[in-house]
């Protein structure tokens, strides 16, 4: 990775280098999770962590390495909570050329690595998966990547080989099918409602307690969260359908009437009738880009 350490740099400067780094550590986490919805958590968990102690640091870090490595670390944290990682040593590497040398299996590789859902790198262990997303997807260097994951050369090389194997057998099986019910009467009048603007009636199913949660923005609570529906009125062409995401119901956000494909999608959560949550992923568009949604 070429770039400059960063320096003297304020806030506002900080999060406009972030946005551009964003939908790359975004393509990382989503595949370390295994899914576009908890990697987009970890993205915005790394990007608070890295603001809030931008200031006290003695020394300024390469701003993209040093983000990889929070949101890399927060990653592990979360996936040692559900017991998710598996532990393996670290054997003698296979042989494989260095980033320099032309080869016609590098380009497979990251064909086959891109190719591969989101949802099917949790097959492969934590640290095979890490190296092969950085290597095969993200185009970074085995010294990058040794220096991201505190390892040798030698030992990426053979995590990244035995982890392309295990990719290549993972893809040669079909994906394990996933069970999806029918969509809610509440999410499917929350769509009709949206759909023909009845902005009020939206508001009034609003929870007291209800929370806003929009990327790049403080989350909104109680009254302040009924700006939601202010916001999206300016926008006609917006328009509401339902869909699955990762096993989860979800409503897909059609930004144009005549689009193929939802610019993004939003998350409702309820309690009794009312809304009690709604994680909205407008302003993080590039979530979509490889989440495996199913739409009616």
């Amino acid at each position: 990775m070429n770039e400059e350490p960063i320096a003297d740099v304020d806030q506002g400067d900080f999060l406009a280098l972030v946005g551009e780094i964003r939908p790359e550590l975004h393509r990382y986490c989503a595949r370390l999770m295994g899914s576009v919805i908890d990697g987009e958590d970890v993205v915005q968990d790394a990007i608070a962590k890295a603001y809030e102690t931008l200031e006290t640091l003695k020394a300024k870090p390469a701003l993209r390495s040093w983000l990889f490595r929070i949101a890399h670390n927060r990653a592990l944290d979360l996936l040692r909570g559900r017991s998710l990682r598996v532990a393996e040593p670290i054997e003698v590497a296979s042989e494989m050329p260095d980033d320099d040398t032309p080869d016609p299996l590098e380009t497979l590789m990251h064909r086959e690595a891109v190719a591969t859902a989101v949802s099917r790198f949790v097959e492969l262990p934590t640290m095979q998966r890490s190296v092969v997303i950085l290597k095969d997807v993200l185009g970074q260097s085995l010294n990058d990547i040794a220096d991201l994951l505190d390892l040798s050369v030698d030992a990426v090389k053979g995590h990244v080989a035995r982890g392309r194997t295990r990719l290549v057998e993972i893809n040669s099986r079909p994906p394990a099918t996933r069970a999806e019910g029918t969509y809610s009467s509440a999410n499917l009048r929350y769509i009709e409602l949206f759909n023909r603007r009845d902005w009020d009636g939206l508001r009034a199913l609003l929870a007291d307690d209800v929370k806003l949660h929009q990327a790049t923005y403080p989350t909104r609570t109680g009254a302040n969260a009924g700006m939601f529906f202010t916001i999206y009125a300016r926008f006609p062409q917006v328009h509401l359908a339902p869909a699955w995401l990762e096993g989860e119901e979800v409503i897909a956000v059609f930004e144009n009437g005549l689009a193929a494909k939802p610019h993004h999608f939003m998350r409702i959560g309820w309690r009794n009738g009312r809304i009690t949550s709604i994680h909205d992923y407008r302003y993080v568009p590039y979530v979509v880009d490889n989440a495996e949604l199913t739409l009616r």
